[in-house]
């Protein structure tokens, strides 16, 4: 095999990966090596006299590809984690390459009749999880362009290249955006009611730009304390508008990194692709390979579950202005006071603070108590790793773990936790390696957990509010569906395989444990005095859990119904053009806002230029999963409730049996079906939000 040395630590079965010996300046002599290779590997698969089986034809092709795609994606890991010039060029350098690769392997047709061939293999048909795989890829074959003529296929590929770089490109402006602008406090008095850590933080980040006072990013760690503890309505209102105007022709810094017409483009290219498919939209694209079978479906859906929080929603907001008049003197409630009002609101309706909560949650318990609480579900022990000289991690503030089930080593796990000026916003899991087996040889998993959390200063821990621990558990699952699998087929092992729209479901179940005393209770100590969380204030927690549901859920469903619309609707954009089509994303948006929302942001608001999720994620026309998942998540975790604290092991092994295990080897809703013994109910969704079943059908 002839590859560049760059990627070999990397790309080792067995070994755990060096990212630490990544280098920008390298990757482009490797990655075209690999592509070499793959395409080479490509040409034997596809010869006559090639046989059609899985052992020759599926599985070394299956191997050339992997080691592409995993360079290649540690390639965009360390641009989402250590950005820097460097990494931005090594990956815009070979971005068009591997994209071509990419479009032309899905085109081929010479693979297409191979793999259509390969059904009958008997190596095949005695598999389930490969005759899944096959379909999966005869699908995509399809949709990736293998039935177009010779020059729609050129369109295609050229047509993929672009959107891959616009994605790019929307994430650096948005990166670049949210760095340029910072707010400079000098006098100590305006900080009044911010919490002692973010003070503390601030002060760092002057030290560090060699200043006086405090400095606070558009970085959430930094963000949010000011927006819902901050006294001082200016700042509030200074940073709440910086922040609404990233990325777009209104930001702070200029309208230099400006998203406006990327994601224009963004959306004319996936349409012009779906017509060249003979599909009427980018919408019904998306939807080919998820559980939901039409945007009607899903709309239909978002609408029902609007219909059920939109009077719990009116009613959140009618309490908090009625408080923020009569308690904060301030009559005219504005976006920027929303959160400090209901901090507020939450504080005197239950007598706790957030900042009072994150104090119970230092990093090191809460990681203890994650562990503990998978080792009791899924008989899972989750063992850090000390002493790796050198480590093999991108940068010191990754913690590396070992995941063993009973005797068996089963995977990895690298945490990445803290928020860096070089790491893109919010939280997600990396795929650095997928588990197979060759031959006797059994290659494991590992999975890379990102989050932003705010860092230890040189005193104390990181702490964490609750709604941190809940991502954290949320990324654990994720975690978990990658690690835990039993599947021997790397196509549909873990989460590779599994429909966008059921993505979401381990993830979003292990959310639901945040809520639970025997979890929670495991996993407190105060920072200061190391007393555990007093029952009292969890009490006070529970009872504030569904706090302002109403409204939460309609944002969400406002995100979610933005998403498909304008995949399934804006369709005639060829001839106005990118900015044009900017123009008719934000139309939409504000008819959406009208039809769901009960709070409406002024018109400097520039969300879709930072909605990064469905414009430079995986999320277009899938960003429902999120409420279609919460669905499948909340009546599994029903099925614990049903069992009982005692029963939990008892379920949570048919939930690893079933769900967990099995991957994308069969379709998401047989795995839910197959552990929950019938289709899923939205009533323990409506339950656990606050939102009665029976009581919202009288509404």
């Amino acid at each position: 095999m002839t590859t560049s040395h760059i990627f070999d630590p990397l790309l080792d079965p067995v070994a755990l990966p060096r990212y630490d010996l990544l280098s920008p300046e390298e990757v482009s002599v490797g990655i075209d090596a690999l592509i070499s290779h793959a395409q080479a590997t490509l040409e034997r698969v596809v010869s006559v006299n090639t046989p059609a089986t899985w052992q020759d034809a599926m599985l070394p092709l299956s191997i050339a590809t992997e080691r592409l795609g995993r360079a290649w994606s540690a390639v965009g890991h360390m641009g989402g984690v250590m950005d820097s010039p460097e990494w931005r060029e090594a990956t815009n350098s070979r971005l068009e390459a591997v994209t071509h690769f990419w479009s032309a392997l899905a085109q081929d047709i010479r693979l297409f009749n191979k793999m259509k061939l390969l059904q009958q293999a008997a190596d095949v048909t005695s598999h389930p999880a490969r005759l899944q795989a096959l379909s999966n890829a005869i699908r995509d074959f399809r949709l990736g362009g293998a039935e177009l003529e010779p020059h729609d296929k050129e369109e295609f590929v050229r047509t993929a290249a672009r959107l891959a770089q616009l994605s790019q490109t929307f994430s650096e402006n948005l990166l670049d955006s949210t760095n340029a602008t910072v707010v400079h406090i000098e006098d100590e008095s305006r900080l009044t009611g911010i919490p002692a850590h973010a003070r503390e933080a601030a002060a760092a980040e002057a030290g560090r730009r060699g200043l006086e006072g405090f400095v606070f990013t558009l970085q959430q760690p930094s963000l949010m304390p000011v927006l819902q503890m901050a006294a001082d309505r200016a700042l509030r209102e200074d940073l709440y508008a910086k922040h609404a105007r990233r990325a777009s022709e209104l930001a702070t810094e200029g309208p230099q990194h400006d998203n406006t017409a990327v994601m224009g483009e963004i959306l004319l290219l996936r349409q012009r692709r779906a017509k060249l498919l003979g599909l009427s939209h980018a919408a019904q694209m998306s939807l080919a390979s998820k559980m939901a079978d039409s945007p009607k479906t899903v709309c239909d859906f978002l609408r029902e579950l609007a219909k059920k929080a939109r009077p719990n929603a009116l009613r959140d907001l009618e309490e908090l202005r009625d408080f923020a008049r009569e308690r904060l003197s301030l009559p005219d409630l504005q976006p920027w006071d929303i959160a400090f009002a209901s901090e507020k609101l939450r504080e005197d309706r239950y007598s706790f603070s957030e900042d009072e909560v994150r104090q119970y949650f230092p990093l090191p318990s809460v990681l203890r108590g994650l562990f503990g609480l998978v080792n009791r579900l899924f008989d899972v022990d989750i063992r850090p790793m000390i002493g790796l000289a050198p480590s093999p991690a991108w940068h010191t503030d990754v913690q590396i773990f070992e995941v063993h089930r009973g005797d068996h080593l089963v995977g990895h796990l690298f945490l990445d936790l803290y928020a860096r000026s070089t790491k893109r916003g919010g939280a997600w899991m990396d795929d650095s390696r997928g588990r197979r087996r060759l031959g006797g040889a059994l290659q494991t998993p590992i999975a890379l957990l990102n989050c932003n959390f705010a860092a230890p200063t040189s005193d104390k821990p990181t702490t964490l509010t609750h709604d941190d621990v809940i991502t954290l558990f949320h990324e654990c699952g994720h975690g978990l569906h990658h690690l835990l699998t039993e599947v021997d087929e790397l196509e549909v092992s873990g989460i590779n395989g599994v429909e966008w729209d059921a993505v979401e479901l381990p993830s979003q179940f292990m959310e639901n444990f945040c809520w639970e005393w025997e979890t929670l209770s495991t996993m407190t100590a105060h920072v200061d005095s190391g007393q555990p969380l007093p029952h009292a204030l969890f009490k006070k927690m529970l009872a504030a859990r569904n706090f302002q549901s109403g409204l939460f859920m309609l944002r969400q469903i406002e995100f979610s119904l933005f998403d498909i619309r304008i995949h399934e609707e804006l369709t005639d954009l060829e001839p106005s053009g990118p900015v044009e089509a900017g123009a008719a994303i934000m139309r939409i948006l504000q008819e959406v806002r009208g039809e769901v929302s009960v709070i409406q942001p002024p018109s400097f608001n520039r969300f879709a230029q930072s909605f990064s999720h469905i414009f430079a994620g995986g999320y277009a026309a899938g960003y429902y999963s999120y409420k279609w998942a919460e669905v499948l998540s909340a009546d599994a975790y029903a099925a614990f409730e049903e069992a009982g604290i005692d029963g939990y092991g008892h379920v949570g092994h048919r939930f690893h049996a079933e769900v967990l295990s099995r991957g994308g080897s069969r379709p998401a809703l047989d795995s839910f079906v197959a552990f929950r013994g019938r289709k899923p109910s939205m009533d323990p969704l409506l339950r656990h939000s606050g939102l009665d079943a029976d009581s919202a059908k009288a509404a």
